[in-house]
């Protein structure tokens, strides 16, 4: 895994200033610590900092087609690199190198900007074509890695891995994006295509973007590629188990390639025990698994990763986290440089800190629960749909968003006496429904936090535009398809591969996700959505297929979540720093928030009154991302 940075100049040839292109690629040295370097020539420049995993003894970046007129930079592993040499050998191209970066440029001769859809793997990359005068950008299906980049008022064109490369080099404006302040609050995270910085863009997942020099028009990415849920195929439930297994398997072995050490996260969970078993039938010595545990037993998963470490005899490694790791909230806002309020980036980071002891290279099972069907939310979902199936909308908006209105949040009540949020579902649009069951700080808390001034900025924006785009784009009207495609394209970006990228990088680690292979989802997607979700039974597929390798216990268990003790932690240990940082001066200065909101929060919170756990641990990382940025 690497890290890749660059400029360009879009409108001529002006020199690019090598000191600060080297300053760009220096930001992202945690992303490459074994080795740095940069090809400059008149109006582009390139960097690429280097974590060596294969061809370690010839893979170096820059790297360049025979004559030297195409140049790439890459971040990512391409799988199938070896058929795809063969092919490109066999049309006359010429290889110096035994590794998967030389393939793009090859590639790229080869079939152009189509090259990418024939790329098995997770990859951004930037190309540089000095014959075509082309600069070529491109990011992986599901977004695993992720593309910055940002165009300069003087035509000159930014582009890194981290936000925190095109901050280095100067000329990027740090005013923020008030739509993106908006998306935060009710996703946890920026959504793509949008950064935090109204300058600067995320390149979104399935998307390439081909600059000319010379180029006037707007700038405008292309897709490549989109997952449709057919939903139509006819397979047997046998026949599936059995494809799904192969499926699966070919995965895991694609990811097993490497010249250095490798392992995997271990959690307890479904999708992370599925991996460590088929690698364990794949490997001829033990696997190396590493899991996290928690000082509070209600969230605490390492006594099932315990079971599975010991049935396929691991090398199984444990680390404990605590509410001392409160300290990580200013590590955790300079990794990701942008707000990012998912609280299980701690224990990720921890995870990621045990694995690079180790190994690596680590598996790991995100993306099972968006392609199989996972969350307890989707049951919850389905649940809701058919009660709005029965009624006119307008009946619903009645009946339901009155009820709403009226009843208490009760979040001190068992779960049965919670209804609030289930009435004001009932009353919505399927898309807005599940909007609202996904948003962090949801309406009307975010029109009491925010300040009339930014408030006006918005201008009537709010972040179910994000779900309601991609839904138009969704092809189905299945309702558990539906919120798997928007889950797809936002909370498994923005949220899960964002989270995991930057904690592995902050620690040289590489880090695979065979439950993310865009053939696997594909298929899937053709299943019918009984076989993913049944009578409120999840991962029914899943589950059925290894129900031979894993113990029963384990695979139908309810689901915990890799999550932290939020609520307590906020009202005991760290108390007293988080009412400094609410009511301090970052917040206040921003002038985002309403006063009178922040200190309620608190005394709500605090009293025991209310669970504020979700809103303050946002507003926590939104301090100190304001606190850090330039």
């Amino acid at each position: 895994m690497c890290g890749i940075t660059g400029i360009f100049d879009m409108r001529g040839l002006r020199d690019i200033n090598a000191q600060v292109l080297q300053r760009m690629n220096d930001a992202q040295l945690h992303r490459g610590p074994d080795d740095g370097r940069l090809h400059l020539e008149p109006g582009v420049g390139l960097g690429h900092r280097r974590l060596s995993i294969i061809d370690i003894a010839s893979g170096q970046q820059p790297l360049f087609n025979e004559d030297g007129s195409v140049v790439v930079v890459f971040n990512g592993e391409i799988y199938n690199y070896q058929p795809l040499m063969a092919e490109l050998l066999a049309l006359g191209h010429v290889f110096r190198t035994r590794s998967d970066t030389e393939v793009l440029v090859h590639a790229w001769e080869a079939w152009g900007p189509d090259c990418v859809k024939r790329l098995r793997g997770m990859f951004a990359f930037a190309l540089w074509d000095r014959t075509q005068q082309t600069l070529f950008l491109a990011r992986d299906r599901l977004g695993v890695k992720p593309l910055f980049y940002a165009q300069l008022d003087d035509g000159t064109f930014l582009w890194g891995s981290e936000l925190k490369s095109l901050l280095a080099h100067g000329g990027l404006k740090r005013a923020l994006d008030p739509l993106a302040v908006e998306d935060y609050f009710a996703l946890g995270y920026v959504a793509e295509p949008r950064s935090i910085f109204k300058q600067a863009r995320k390149l979104a997942p399935g998307h390439t973007l081909c600059i000319r020099r010379g180029q006037t028009q707007a700038l405008q990415p292309r897709a490549y590629w989109d997952v449709h849920f057919t939903l139509d195929n006819p397979i047997s439930p046998a026949d599936a188990q059995e494809e799904l297994m192969h499926r699966l398997q070919t995965s895991v072995q694609l990811r097993l390639q490497a010249e250095v050490p490798l392992g995997a996260f271990l959690s307890g969970g479904v999708d992370s025990s599925a991996v460590v078993a088929l690698m364990a039938g794949l490997s001829s010595e033990p696997v190396n698994s590493c899991a996290i545990a928690f000082d509070d037993p209600a969230f605490d998963e390492s006594a099932f990763a315990q079971q599975v470490a010991d049935r396929y005899r691991t090398n199984h490694r444990v680390e404990s986290v605590g509410a001392d790791n409160f300290a990580l909230i200013d590590t955790l806002a300079a990794l990701y440089d942008e707000p990012f309020a998912d609280s299980s980036a701690m224990p990720t980071y921890r995870v990621c800190q045990l694995a690079r002891r180790h190994v690596t290279v680590a598996l790991s099972g995100d993306g099972g629960d968006e392609t199989f069907g996972g969350y307890r939310r989707y049951r919850f979902h389905l649940l809701e749909q058919k009660l709005r199936d029965q009624l006119p909308q307008g009946v619903r908006q009645a009946v339901f968003g009155t009820l709403g209105k009226l009843y208490p949040k009760a979040d001190w009540a068992p779960r049965v006496l919670r209804a609030k949020s289930t009435f004001e579902g009932l009353a919505r649009s399927p898309v807005a429904a599940y909007f609202h069951s996904m948003s962090l700080v949801r309406e009307p808390l975010r029109s009491q936090l925010f300040s009339p001034s930014l408030k006006a900025q918005l201008g009537g924006y709010s972040a179910q535009t994000v779900f309601e785009d991609h839904a138009a784009r969704a092809g189905t009207d299945d309702p558990l398809a539906l919120i798997q495609y928007i889950d797809l394209h936002t909370y498994l970006v923005g949220d899960i591969n964002t989270k995991v990228d930057r904690a592995s990088m902050a620690h040289g680690l590489e880090v695979r996700e065979p439950l993310m292979d865009h053939e696997l989802v594909e298929w899937m997607a053709t299943l019918p959505s009984h076989y993913k979700m049944q009578g409120g039974h999840s991962k029914r597929l899943l589950k059925q297929s290894f129900e031979q390798h894993l113990p029963h216990a384990l695979l139908y268990r309810p689901k915990m979540g890799f999550s932290v003790p939020m609520a307590s932690w906020l009202r005991g240990p760290l108390r007293a720093r988080v009412r400094a940082a609410l009511l301090g001066p970052a917040l206040q200065a921003s002038g985002y928030f309403n006063p009178h909101t922040l200190r309620q929060l608190l005394d709500q919170h605090e009293q025991g009154v209310r669970d504020h756990s979700t809103p303050i641990w946002s507003l926590l990382m939104f301090e100190a991302f304001l606190r850090q940025c330039p």
